[in-house]
């Protein structure tokens, strides 16, 4: 199974920011264009009636802006600047809020802006490319007023279908409850992701864990790295995530009911479940360098062992070779290598060779050198 992680690390020169000096509330995209058009999608709903539509521009005078109604605005890509700019507006979010929404690397937070509340939250999902499977993170940004939520997301993937499939149910608690039930499924699907990549990051650590054991390759390096990358990132995104629906428990907002944050409890509970999950997996990503480090020092004690007793075996040869190659005259004298004119010196050169290397791979066999 291959691994591949699309956790917007870029490198620094790649990441826009904005210009020092410049206003607070300066919108700029620091994202790619993931779409060739932003998308508004309209969800109005209540008990027993749910519709859903594209709209090009809010109308104030439409059906779904009476103060009764429960609407979900959906805004998929934020490049174009001057129409989420109308959005926003429209909405009267402050200028800090729109800052934030278009800059896709901030941290996941949750935060009051008058009678709205402002979250930031990490999409973090996994999914099948071929022969490969992806880690993908998208910022989500959520506004919760008193009778809408607005969603921003840099792309049109069907994050929250999951949602919006439960909203074509009539008389569901998501239909009946109040806007900040939405909010609370939106929050909860996004967490409900977390849990999807963190089976994949334990599938991939497996894997490796096997690959290391039997044969470790100078990319299962690589690949450790990254992994413990991405779970930095994990544990940095959910953390702060975590935080934040922490506040919206514990502060009183009329924008949160008392039975709702029943619910977010559950939230919270699933976070801190995430967490502990990413740093038992860190641990094991800890593990698996240690472990791929062993391997290579075993495989280099193998080769070392062979070539060790290699080199043994030739040490007694090498000594008879080195006698023999002196040359001294056995006409001078008997004791002058008489070997030299015997009919079998040769052979029995050869032979004794033989017997030296023989009895050493025996007495190595026995001795378990080998």
């Amino acid at each position: 199974m291959g691994f591949r992680s699309l956790f917007n690390r870029s490198s620094a020169g790649a990441v826009q920011r904005k210009t020092p000096g410049q206003p607070p509330g300066t919108l700029l995209h620091t994202g790619e264009k993931k779409l060739d058009a932003m998308k508004l999608t309209v969800h109005d709903y209540d008990a027993n009636r749910y519709e859903s539509f594209a709209v090009d521009a809010l109308d104030p005078k439409a059906g779904y802006m009476r103060p009764s109604s429960k609407t979900w605005f959906q805004v998929q890509g934020l490049h174009d600047l001057p129409r989420l700019r109308e959005i926003m507006n429209f909405f009267e979010l402050h200028s800090l809020v729109q800052e934030d929404i278009v800059s896709v690397n901030q941290r996941p937070k949750v935060e009051p802006y008058g009678d709205v509340i402002f979250v930031v939250g990490r999409m973090i999902t996994a999914r099948q490319q071929g022969d490969e499977t992806e880690l993908k993170s998208e910022q989500v940004s959520l506004v919760l007023g008193k009778n809408f939520v607005l969603s921003f997301q840099e792309s049109d993937d069907p994050l929250f279908d999951p949602v919006i499939r439960r909203m074509l149910v009539a008389n569901t608690r998501l239909r009946r409850h109040s806007i900040d039930f939405l909010t609370y499924a939106l929050l909860d699907n996004l967490v409900d992701h977390y849990f999807t990549a963190l089976d994949f990051i334990n599938e991939t650590i497996e894997s490796m864990e096997e690959r290391v054991l039997e044969q470790p390759e100078p990319t299962d390096l690589q690949s450790i790295h990254a992994l413990r990358r991405d779970l930095i990132f994990f544990r940095k995104s959910v953390w702060s995530l975590r935080d934040g629906v922490n506040s919206l428990i514990r502060d009183d907002s009329p924008l949160i009911s008392p039975e709702i944050k029943i619910y977010l409890r559950d939230v919270y509970d699933h976070l801190v479940q995430v967490i502990d999950s990413v740093e038992s997996q860190r641990e094991l990503v800890f593990s698996l360098y240690d472990m791929y480090m062993s391997s290579l020092s075993s495989r280099m004690n193998e080769v070392m062992k062979v070539l060790t007793v290699i080199s043994t075996l030739f040490i007694p040869l090498t000594f008879i070779v080195g006698v023999y190659g002196m040359n001294f005259n056995p006409e001078t004298s008997t004791w002058n290598m008489p070997e030299l004119n015997w009919a079998f010196g040769y052979p029995a050169a050869w032979g004794l060779m033989l017997v030296i290397v023989a009895s050493m791979l025996v007495y190595f066999k026995r001795k378990g050198w080998f």
